[in-house]
This record gives C-alpha cells, sequence and structure tokens, in this order.
C-alpha cells in the first residue's frame, strides 16, 4: 500500500473513533443534565410538574454561558431520555443524540424497545429510523402476532429464520407517491418501484438484495416474466414478488407456483435454500387464497400492499389489546 493511502486510512480510522467517542460523551451529558433536572430539582419525583417558565429560564442561562444545544425542547428531551433511560449506557455507545431524540417520541416502552434493538442491530441512520416509526412498522409488525410474539418482537427485534419471518401481511407503500384513487398499471407500479428501490428494500426488511427487474422465464418455448427477483442472504433463497394492481386471481397463484419450480430446478445452486414467492396486490381475498393455495408450496405467499400510511391509533389500540389481554386459562 503506498505511504499516503497508509497515512490517509490511519487518520479516517482516528476520526471515527474520535466522532464516536465525542458522541458519547455528549450523549451521556446529556442523560447527566436530564438526570440533574429530575433527581435536584425535582427532588427524584418523576411526575412532579416542572414549570415551563423553570426550564425558560434554565435554557437561557446554559445558553448564555455554553452556546446552543440547551433549548427548552433539547432540555424536555434531556429529561425524558433520563427517564426512559435509567441505565444511558445501553445506547450511549451505539446511537447518536439524535436517535435518542426520536426513541423518546414513542411513549410505549415495548414499541421504543423494538426500535432500539432495530437501530444499533441494523445501523440505521436517522432517516431511516424516522421513517420507519411513521410508517408505524412496529405495530404492522406485532398486529400479526399473539402477546408472546409481540413481547419477543419488542425485547428481540426482528428475527429472520424461515420464510414466515420475511413475508408480511401487509406492506406500506406511501413513497411511491401514487395517490389511492390513481388508475395506475402495473407497469408503473414495477417502474416506481426500481424508482425507490433503497425504500422499497426497507419496507421489505433485512437480507434482501436485488436481483432483477422481469426475469426471463422460458418453458417449453413459451415465455413469462417474473416482475421482481430477490435474493435473501440470511435465508440463502432467491425470493420472487409479482405485483398486482387489484386483487389477486387463483392463475396467479399458479403461475408463481411455477416459477418456484423453476427456480428451484433451473436456478438455484447447489447449497441454496428452496425460493419464496409472493404475490403483492392491492387487494386480497382471504378466502379465495385459502382455496387455491391448497396443498400447495408452503412458501408461496399472497400479501397486501397500502398507497398510504396506516392509523397508527387504530393499530396501537389493538396491539395494546392483545398484550393487555389476560390468557383464558386464568378466566
Amino acid at each position: 500500500m503506498p505511504l499516503i493511502e497508509s497515512i490517509a486510512e490511519t487518520i479516517n480510522k482516528a476520526r471515527k473513533r474520535l466522532v464516536s467517542h465525542i458522541n458519547s460523551t455528549m450523549t451521556e451529558t446529556y442523560w447527566q443534565i436530564g438526570k440533574y433536572i429530575v433527581e435536584y430539582e425535582q427532588g427524584g419525583q418523576e411526575k412532579v410538574a416542572y414549570g415551563t417558565s423553570t426550564l425558560t429560564e434554565l435554557s437561557k442561562q446554559l445558553t448564555a454561558r455554553f452556546g446552543r444545544g440547551f433549548s427548552r425542547p433539547n432540555l424536555v428531551n434531556m429529561r425524558k431520555f433520563y427517564l426512559y433511560y435509567p441505565n444511558c449506557q445501553t445506547v450511549s455507545d451505539n446511537l447518536t443524540w439524535s436517535h435518542i431524540g426520536e426513541l423518546i417520541k414513542a411513549d410505549d416502552l415495548l414499541e421504543r424497545s423494538f426500535y432500539e434493538k432495530e437501530c444499533i442491530a441494523q445501523k440505521w441512520d436517522v432517516r431511516t429510523l424516522k421513517r420507519q416509526m411513521k410508517s408505524a412498522l412496529y405495530l404492522r409488525l406485532a398486529s400479526s402476532r399473539d402477546k408472546e410474539g409481540v413481547l419477543a418482537l419488542a425485547n428481540e427485534g426482528i428475527s429472520v429464520q424461515k420464510p414466515e419471518d420475511v413475508v408480511r401481511d401487509s406492506y406500506t407503500l406511501e413513497f411511491l407517491g401514487i395517490p389511492e384513487d390513481y388508475r395506475f398499471s402495473e407497469t408503473e407500479l414495477e417502474q416506481r418501484i426500481i424508482d425507490h428501490l433503497q425504500l422499497f428494500l426497507l419496507e421489505m426488511g433485512k437480507g434482501f438484495s436485488f436481483v432483477k427487474r422481469q426475469y426471463p422465464i422460458t418453458v417449453n418455448n413459451r415465455h413469462y416474466h417474473c416482475d421482481l427477483v430477490f435474493y435473501h442472504r440470511i435465508l440463502k433463497c432467491f425470493v420472487l414478488i409479482d405485483l398486482k394492481r387489484d386483487g389477486v386471481q387463483h392463475e396467479d397463484i399458479g403461475q408463481m407456483n411455477m416459477y418456484l419450480g423453476y427456480f428451484a430446478k433451473e436456478e438455484n445452486m447447489p447449497d441454496d435454500n428452496p425460493p419464496i414467492g409472493i404475490i403483492l396486490s392491492h387487494y386480497k381475498d382471504d378466502l379465495l387464497v385459502e382455496y387455491a393455495t391448497y396443498g400447495m408450496n408452503t412458501n408461496l405467499f399472497v400479501s397486501k400492499y397500502e398507497l398510504y400510511l396506516p392509523d397508527k391509533e387504530l393499530l396501537k389500540q389493538f396491539v395494546d389489546k392483545v398484550v393487555n389481554e389476560n390468557d383464558k386459562e386464568k378466566n
């Protein structure tokens, strides 16, 4: 390695360590300030009213002495940081103050725990965290689980061990910018996904790598094309996606099953696992899907997509009901 490259690499590594150290130190400092506000000025009483005038005055004095960074909203966040994270070490070494500022917007402990763990595990930047919280990722995932599943999701984050772990009942594609009443074509839907591929991959979840659009499949001189093909690096398998503008029909399911058979026989390498097929449609007839997939490949899924953000409050009410309900055996 040339001398200049060796020196440059050393300097870049040092800068990264310095930035990480500065971030950790500042985060711990903000936590300590929150602790002073709660314990010293409120006598440790978490619910004692802390007057707006007091925080405003504190903000003015700190700003005059130390400059920017001590606005009243920031002081409120420092206070919440201390209250929500009694041990700041759990996040200060892994997340920036900007991450923490977003996390403490979630009042629910389980929801906050989920986003915290995913942030650290997936190395989300702040923009990604904001998008996932805005699209209610946790609530959407939790709404399809039982009580134990919700608690596991919050405590462990997203676990990927089998095909069912990477496929959701519904996906939110609001980032495509398609109005709900707009009559788009499947080709346009595909193109918009390609144009926003990074966000689509984020919505699909961890482990997906893009392979090809309109993947050609030839059977007995008849030519077909799978809309989108991905490879899942964790499950080590192809993931085939067909897009439907409206509802899925039984022939769509049969066609996807043929695609799965083709990939298993013709495209898989010896160490690949069986492929996964997802038909992504705007509407889903559960009864039709149940009958059409009877006795069929268990790696074939039909999911819905929405073109607008979900109603967070309704999702939260549903998840809270699942978490808080008593076991039937105890009734």
